[in-house]
């Protein structure tokens, strides 16, 4: 067994020395076990850079002008408290884009959505008790905390976008508007957890026993 331990060394030794690091600067080229020959025009392809040159061009640009009749992008991001979460100045935006319409409809998309993404690791009421506690993550915060109740609904947004800590970014999985619903139902869910009598209006608190 000795023996095999120091022909493997042996071997890995001779492989680094002939081949060297890949990616490390050389006076030299490594040797490379997978000549361009092999594979024509696949190994080193040309990358053109922002503002940088380029021979393919008869001007020397890699930038190029805009075809004719191409719709920007720009002006879709415009919306910075849909897009951004944030309000004209800058700060994170309280309550929900007025790009938006805040009704039933938005909430069931809102529900469905957070049962689908967010559950698992949240739990059905936000309260961080998810399936995936039961498997270890015991990080998982209560939506219930008072830091979260008053934290501004663009600042949620943003975290949904981006991630934060432990959570990764949703950004591929839930369009702009599905975040906003995401954060209209746990505001429901927040709501419910502290809500009393007097939230509940007057010609419905008979369906109650009051």
């Amino acid at each position: 067994m000795r023996n095999v331990y120091l022909v493997t060394a042996f071997v890995v030794v001779l492989a680094v020395s002939i081949l060297g690091f890949r990616g490390t600067p050389f006076t030299k080229p490594p040797i490379d076990v997978f000549p361009e020959w092999a594979f024509p025009g696949m190994k080193r392809q040309p990358k053109p850079y922002p503002q940088g040159a380029s021979r393919f061009f008869a001007d020397g640009r890699a930038d190029r002008p805009l075809p004719p009749g191409v719709v920007s992008r720009d002006p879709l991001r415009n919306d910075y408290a849909l897009y951004e979460g944030k309000a004209a100045d800058g700060s994170w935006l309280r309550g929900f884009p007025s790009a938006l319409t805040v009704d039933a409809k938005l909430m069931a998309r809102g529900k469905e959505r957070f049962t689908i993404y967010c559950a698992p690791c949240h739990g059905a009421v936000g309260d961080g008790n998810g399936i995936t506690k039961q498997y270890g993550m015991g990080a998982t915060p209560t939506y219930h905390d008072p830091r979260l109740r008053d934290m501004a609904e663009g600042e949620i947004f943003n975290t949904i976008t981006h991630g934060k800590n432990n959570m990764l970014s949703y950004a591929d999985k839930l369009l702009p508007e599905d975040r906003w619903a995401v954060i209209l139902y746990v505001r429901a869910l927040q709501r419910a957890q502290t809500g009393t009598v007097s939230d509940v209006p007057a010609d419905h608190r008979k369906e109650l026993g009051l």
